[in-house]
């Protein structure tokens, strides 16, 4: 734990039991990737693929919002994004030729099953995903397969959403067909990414689809049902696949490292982590499961003091909470950034941030990314991972996410240093601390629709021309960097 007072300068630094931080940091064993260390490229289906008409494939909430108008910052769609529905062989070319491990993608439900349920199923849909799967396989890359990556069918956000606990029988229904059809190829599946992403700004701040503001109350309602989808897909492995199968289930969860302002403000800076971290971490990782705590208390006295006869943070029944706990086989993390938190007030009553009683910030003197949330902050990388780890019992994790965004420049060497920064961090606390990471997979693999910030943010390592009609292809100068590192397999120090 580190707090900083104005420009970032450590004042206390704790050696956690078991995973004690140590000199050295350019000892030549430590910037080695470990043996069986597997090391992939990631996208979703959103963001890369387009093809949104294709076929029988339904309308997504993202199409749905994208088609609104004024809702992303350059007025673009996903529709064609980067062609990759049509791309399959050249991608995989590319990741071949990279010499990635593995590769991280997102099935589309509405491709699947267009009409959102489970009565109707796309041949088409199945079939174009078993084409990425025997094309990754073919050319000895193995497989991580993302379930739901931020888009549903717009049908079921007309029943509710993510605020009809509805959707949890039906998301596991979809996670069923998934696995029955893929998992016979497939041996690692990321069930969700980033629940707390996808209820803050869908949900909360009407900055993603499907741009609902239900803060403080929606949004915890949101990650409710999420992490009760989550759980109830992976029993279904556990008791119909898995004897079979014998694959892994995890889920992808973005972690932030929390700083304290001052000495002051260390409570507030556990508090920050609690309410972001522990929110979806606690529940399904902890020996006891359900939600902190902290934020229960904190949540619960909040209600009361607005005038709530119960919490608005929803109470998990005991048997939702055996069945949440203990359901993954690993955690994914996706990691970018870090925040300096103070005690104070912030945000529309009521609301997440407000409930917590903090004020987040970045350090001034931090590096900025393209993106107004990415401050650039290598040490973040490990000191979340041992926190995770002492906290957690140092469980199995995976990087589902890592990278860097820019405006799209070819010789990327911001890029390039962001990477080796945030690698060395990760190997330090893998190889000199002892936390159990398998692996890592770079954001992102092309240059992507970013969401609500459509096409004006680049966090690609292949850089994809958005006005050329065929979406040409093109190694940055960090592609050919990342080549040299899956063929060596060590950082240079």
């Amino acid at each position: 734990m580190r707090t900083y007072s104005g420009p970032l300068v450590a004042i206390l630094v704790i050696c956690l039991p078991r995973y004690c931080i140590c000199n050295n940091e350019n000892k030549t064993d430590y910037l080695q990737f470990p043996e069986g260390f597997i090391l992939g490229a990631a996208s979703s289906a959103y963001q890369i693929e387009g093809a949104w008409k294709v076929s029988d494939k339904g309308e997504s909430q993202w199409d749905y919002y994208a088609h609104k108008g004024n809702t992303i910052y350059d007025n673009s769609t996903g529709d064609i994004a980067c062609d990759s529905y049509y791309k399959i062989k050249e991608d995989v070319a590319l990741l071949k030729k990279l010499g990635f491990d593995t590769y991280r993608f997102s099935l589309s439900w509405a491709r699947i099953l267009p009409g959102g349920f489970a009565n109707k199923v796309s041949k088409d849909g199945l079939d174009h995903y078993k084409k990425v799967v025997d094309e990754l396989l073919a050319n000895g890359i193995e497989p991580m397969v993302t379930i739901y990556h931020w888009d549903h069918p717009q049908v079921l956000e007309e029943y509710g959403g993510w605020q009809n606990e509805k959707m949890v029988d039906w998301f596991a229904q979809y996670a069923r067909l998934v696995f029955r059809e893929f998992g016979d190829k497939v041996k690692m599946f990321a069930t969700i990414n980033e629940p707390t992403v996808i209820c803050l700004m869908g949900y909360g701040m009407r900055k993603h689809a499907p741009g609902k503001t239900l803060p403080g109350i929606g949004d915890y309602n949101c990650v409710h049902n999420l992490l009760k989808g989550h759980a109830a897909a992976y029993r279904i492995y556990d008791k119909e696949f898995r004897p079979a199968q014998n694959g892994r289930i995890g889920l992808a969860l973005n972690l932030v490292a929390h700083y304290p302002k001052t000495m002051k403000d260390i409570l507030a800076a556990e508090i920050a982590h609690q309410f972001k971290n522990g929110w979806t971490l606690h529940p399904i990782f902890s020996k006891k499961g359900d939600y902190p705590s902290t934020m229960k208390t904190i949540v619960g006295i909040r209600s009361s003091v607005g005038g709530y006869p119960t919490s608005r943070l929803p109470k998990l029944s005991q048997e939702w909470i055996d069945t949440i706990r203990g359901s993954a086989d690993f955690l994914g993390i996706n990691q970018y950034s870090g925040n300096i938190v103070e005690f104070g007030t912030e945000g529309s009553d009521p609301s997440f941030i407000r409930d917590q009683g903090v004020i987040i910030s970045t350090d001034p003197s931090w590096e900025q990314s393209a993106s107004d949330w990415l401050s650039i902050v290598p040490e973040s990388m490990g000191d979340i991972l041992r926190k995770v780890a002492k906290e957690y019992n140092n469980p199995v994790i995976y990087i589902t996410e890592n990278g860097l965004s820019d405006l799209g420049e070819i010789d990327d060497d911001k890029r390039i240093k962001y990477y080796r920064e945030y690698l060395k961090q990760m190997l330090l606390a893998v190889n000199r601390d002892g936390v159990n990471v398998k692996g890592y997979y770079i954001w992102s693999f092309l240059d992507s629709f970013e969401w609500d910030r459509g096409y004006s943010e680049r966090f690609g390592i292949v850089s994809v021309n958005f006005t050329d009609p065929n979406r040409r292809r093109t190694l940055k100068k960090s592609a050919l960097w990342w080549e040299n590192i899956l063929r060596t397999r060590r950082l240079d120090s």
